[in-house]
């Protein structure tokens, strides 16, 4: 079979961009920079096509993910024209997080290429020095191997000895080079400004647990029911639920399990679930069972229908489309475009009036469909396949942030 002359790229990024940060942010922690992965892929691939004087085949790009599960970044990149998204795994230990299966990965790729000669020149834009009997091999079938380093923060090598002395062309991506893609966060306000504060969050935090609530609901209604005469003495209930209520302020925002379980609605309590109802907790897994009160939720909550009884195919198909080009993965922002389709599509105006009015607790068919809809970016702790708890507020806050700003819109509107 003849070789067909075309280049191919392949990059591992774990080395491109923490060799990136070391240079321009001076540790290799790839949160310190932020990169135009589009300015980037162009620029490889014109630097490639410009070095091996040979048309681009495809650019390889190998990265770790935390259980293989792709990130914002590698959904945008595998939907790029001539890139192709490998992943390895990405594991924590010991506080720090380490590529498993990456290097394997690019071996067998780069060895593949070459005995099926599928190019004349591949460009490896690597350290690793475990690519070396890859490299040895396309060599020995008559593939040139282009090697391609990060200009080095302190001048000295970043790569293996080894793979430099046996790679037949040798360039560095410089200074100049990388920051046309790549920017540090921390230098002089080039980058996007860090995140305001966001009260929205704090706010929920500062949200009851339903131990408190509970129990300042039981004291109201024995009150109400003339029980309680005057102020409850010292050491009596009331004491005990103060000091539960300060112990329980520092434990972060309340599940929906836990908000599912708050038995007031403002200063008015409301009267509780029957006992023989059923609540449907919502998770990123479906819908759980649990004793307690679907028949007990309240109509206005029932009648809400959820993002995907209000979307067609063809929004389906334009929403991941989005998802994947343009929705960054934070999880705030995430949360907002969530609430902004939702209220989009939703055929009686009075709805977003309803749930504003459920702050903070979302009905658990939208909160579960929301937690979901989070874990496709990735926002799991993949230890227990559950969403990180900050990220969860996060989520719920960004989704908060956004009916509050539609309802405070149709308010004047609807008193006209």
């Amino acid at each position: 079979m003849d070789r067909v002359d075309r280049c191919v790229v392949l990059v591992d990024a774990g080395y491109l961009l923490g060799a990136a940060a070391s240079l321009l942010a001076g540790e290799p922690a790839r949160s310190r920079i932020t990169v135009d992965h589009a300015a980037l892929i162009q620029g490889l691939r014109e630097r490639a096509e410009d070095d091996t004087q040979q048309p681009l085949l495809r650019i390889y790009w190998f990265d770790g993910a935390p259980d293989r599960v792709p990130q914002p970044e590698h959904r945008r990149l595998r939907v790029m024209p001539r890139v192709t998204v490998r992943l390895g795994a990405l594991t924590r230990s010991d506080g720090r997080w380490a590529q498993k299966g990456v290097d394997a990965a690019m071996h067998a790729e780069l060895t593949e290429l070459a005995r099926n000669r599928a190019c004349s020149d591949i460009v490896l834009v690597t350290g690793d020095g475990d690519l070396l009997p890859g490299l040895m091999s396309a060599k020995e079938h008559g593939v040139a191997v282009h090697l391609w380093a990060v200009q080095a923060a302190d001048g000295d090598y970043n790569q293996s000895e080894d793979l430099v002395a046996e790679a037949d062309e040798r360039r560095v991506l410089d200074r100049t080079w990388i920051t046309k893609a790549v920017r540090a966060k921390d230098l002089g306000g080039v980058c996007a400004p860090p995140p305001v504060p966001r009260p929205e969050i704090a706010a929920i935090l500062s949200a009851p647990l339903p131990e408190s609530a509970l129990a300042a609901s039981a004291e109201r209604a024995a009150r109400a029911a003339g029980l309680h005469e005057g102020p409850a003495p010292a050491g009596t209930a009331e004491a005990p639920a103060d000091a539960e209520r300060e112990h329980t302020a520092g434990k972060g925002v309340p599940t929906p399990k836990d908000l599912a379980g708050l038995r007031t609605h403002g200063p008015q309590p409301v009267a509780p679930h029957p006992a023989s109802a059923t609540l449907r907790w919502s998770s990123e897994r479906g819908w759980v069972e649990r004793p307690g009160g679907q028949a007990g939720e309240p109509p206005e909550t029932a009648s809400l229908p959820t993002l995907a009884q209000l979307t067609s195919a063809e929004q389906r198909w334009a929403d991941r489309e989005e998802d994947i080009t343009t929705v960054g993965g934070d999880p705030f922002e995430v949360g907002q475009v969530f609430a902004r389709r939702w209220m989009e599509r939703l055929p009686e105006p009075g709805h977003v009036q309803k749930l504003s009015a459920m702050y903070p607790r979302i009905p658990h068919r939208i909160d579960g469909e929301l937690l979901r809809y989070a874990a496709r970016f990735g926002l799991l702790a993949h230890k227990d396949d559950q969403i990180d708890e900050h990220d969860r507020y996060a989520i719920r806050a960004g989704f908060w942030r956004e009916i509050d700003v539609r309802a405070a819109a149709d308010r004047p509107a609807a008193g006209e």
